[in-house]
C-alpha cells in the first residue's frame, strides 16, 4: 500500500485551498488525491473515486513526491500533439470562412492538401480556438444606401427622437411578422423499430402580425393570416391613423409593400388624420 505521509498544516491548507478554487479540473482532481491519500484512502479507492486507473493515482502520487505543487499541473507540451501545425490550421480557418456551412468540404480539402483525415469535432475545436461558434445567419438589407442618404436619415430620426422626448410628437416603428401555425416536430427517446409519430394538422396557414412600436406608448399590433400585400399594410394604416391625437411620425423599412404606389397614394390622407 502506498500513502501521502508528511504533509504540514501549511501543505494541507494549500491543497485544500486549491482542491476548491481552481479553475483548472484536473488539478482540483490532483489536489483533492493528495488529502485523501494522506487520510488514508488506498490507490483502489482513490482510482474508483476519480474514475482513473490505478496506474494514474501512482502517478500523481509519483509527481507529488517529486515536485511537490509543481507535480499538480501539466507541463507544457505534454498530451496528444496536433494533427494540423499552425500554418496548416490558419488554412482551416480560412476555408471556414469560405465555406461556413460546410464542414465535409473543409475535412475534403484538408485530406486533399494535407493527406491527414480529420473528425468534423476536431475541424470544430480548430474553429473554436479561432473563436468560431456556431449560430444563425442573419439576414442584411438589400443593397446599400449612399452614405449622404443614410446621413441625412439617420439625423431626421435623431431629431424626431429629441421631439418625441419633448411631447411634440409620437414616434412608432412598423413592421411585420409571421408564425406558422403547424407545430413543429419535437425530439423524443424512441424504442429501436418503433417511430413515434404526430398527427399533421393539416393546414400551413402563416399568422401575420403587423405593428406599431413606440419606446414610448407600447405595441399596438394587428394579425391577418392573409399575405402580407400593400391592402393589408394600408389598412392598418388607416385603423391606427384613426387613433391618433397627437401629430405622429412612422419609421418602417423599404419593403416593396411600405414604398408601393397605393401606400404613397395614401399618405397625405393620413396627414390629415395625425
Amino acid at each position: 500500500m502506498r500513502w501521502v505521509q508528511n504533509l504540514c498544516p501549511l501543505q494541507i491548507q494549500l491543497l485544500t485551498r486549491i482542491y476548491r478554487e481552481s479553475k483548472k479540473h484536473h488539478v482540483r482532481q490532483r489536489a483533492h488525491c493528495i488529502l485523501l491519500s494522506y487520510q488514508g484512502t488506498v490507490v483502489s479507492d482513490l482510482a474508483t473515486i476519480f474514475g482513473k486507473t490505478p496506474r494514474t493515482i501512482y502517478t500523481w502520487l509519483s509527481l507529488w513526491e517529486t515536485y511537490h505543487f509543481a507535480g499538480l499541473y501539466d507541463t507544457k507540451g505534454r498530451g496528444r500533439k496536433p494533427l494540423l501545425n499552425a500554418s496548416q490550421q490558419e488554412k482551416v480557418r480560412q476555408w471556414a470562412k469560405e465555406f461556413p456551412k460546410n464542414l465535409a468540404q473543409i475535412i475534403a480539402f484538408v485530406k486533399e492538401e494535407f493527406g491527414v483525415s480529420l473528425a468534423k469535432r476536431t475541424i470544430q475545436r480548430i474553429l473554436k480556438a479561432f473563436h468560431f461558434s456556431w449560430r444563425r445567419l442573419r439576414k442584411k438589407p438589400k443593397g446599400k444606401p449612399s452614405e449622404e442618404e443614410y446621413a441625412s436619415k439617420k439625423k431626421s430620426l435623431e431629431e424626431f427622437k429629441e421631439q418625441e422626448k419633448q411631447g411634440v410628437i409620437d414616434l412608432y416603428y412598423f413592421d411585420e411578422s409571421g408564425f406558422c401555425l403547424a407545430p413543429y416536430l419535437p425530439y423524443a427517446w424512441q424504442e429501436k423499430g418503433e417511430t413515434i409519430q404526430i398527427e399533421s394538422g393539416g393546414s400551413r396557414k402563416r399568422l401575420n402580425v403587423l405593428g406599431f412600436l413606440s419606446c414610448e406608448q407600447g405595441l399596438v399590433a394587428y394579425t391577418s393570416e392573409g399575405t402580407v400585400k400593400s391592402d393589408l399594410v394600408i389598412a392598418c394604416f388607416d385603423a391606427f391613423s384613426l387613433t391618433r391625437e397627437k401629430k405622429t411620425v412612422i419609421v418602417l423599412d423599404n419593403s416593396s409593400f411600405h414604398t408601393s404606389a397605393a401606400v404613397e397614394a395614401k399618405i397625405p390622407h393620413w396627414k390629415c388624420h395625425s
